[in-house]
């Protein structure tokens, strides 16, 4: 069955041809807490670690309900806008585009993994001219929150909390279980990347437990 672009084509440009299940789960906002940053350590830049859908980064109300103030994007295909949530508090967007399958450098994977581990090792107080933000938790998505996303907080995961989640194979297995997928996702593209992120851009020593 053809599925019509499920939001605003003028920003988002998605594929036609879902299927049934995953473009029904794609209409339905989608954020679920991976990691809680609040009880795992010292403070942080966030408070916890979410993966989310498109769905899920654009509903004001969910993001406020789940304490989430920022949101990494790793389509290259969507654009979610800025967005104030009920609170007046603005939503940090953060962007690095990947394709969904082969095709990308692992340089860009390693960049997004590099931006979750920024986020988590400190809080960038906004200047007073700046939109008004609070710290809070940060969703990492793509469109469906099934692949790229899945990928690169896995490598994040495994690197950071190697005791609680294991190497990377058993890192994407507890993400899948969490995520409810099968072995299909993350797609085998992306796995292959992110075994070659591990392998030539590992994550920096860093100081103190996370």
């Amino acid at each position: 069955m053809v599925h019509p672009p499920a939001s605003d084509t003028i920003r988002h440009f998605l594929p036609h041809d879902t299927p049934d299940t995953e473009a029904r789960e794609d209409d339905r906002p989608l954020l679920i807490k991976v990691h809680d940053l609040a009880t795992s350590g010292p403070p942080s830049g966030v408070d916890a670690l979410w993966l989310g859908n498109l769905r899920g980064v654009e509903d004001p109300q969910a993001l406020a309900q789940a304490g989430i103030t920022a949101s990494l994007n790793l389509a290259m295909n969507i654009f979610p806008g800025p967005l104030v949530l009920p609170d007046g508090t603005s939503m940090r967007r953060y962007q690095l585009g990947l394709l969904d399958g082969a095709g990308n450098m692992p340089q860009m994977l390693a960049a997004a993994v590099l931006c979750i581990d920024a986020q988590t090792a400190g809080y960038t107080t906004p200047k007073p001219h700046y939109p008004p933000h609070a710290r809070g938790g940060l969703v990492v998505h793509c469109r469906g929150g099934r692949s790229r996303s899945v990928t690169a907080l896995a490598l994040w995961l495994c690197q950071r909390c190697p005791v609680a989640y294991g190497e990377f194979g058993q890192t994407l297995a507890r993400l899948r279980q969490i995520r409810g997928l099968d072995d299909t996702y993350p797609l085998r593209p992306m796995i292959d990347l992110g075994k070659a992120v591990l392998a030539d851009f590992p994550l920096p020593a860093r100081a103190g437990p996370v």
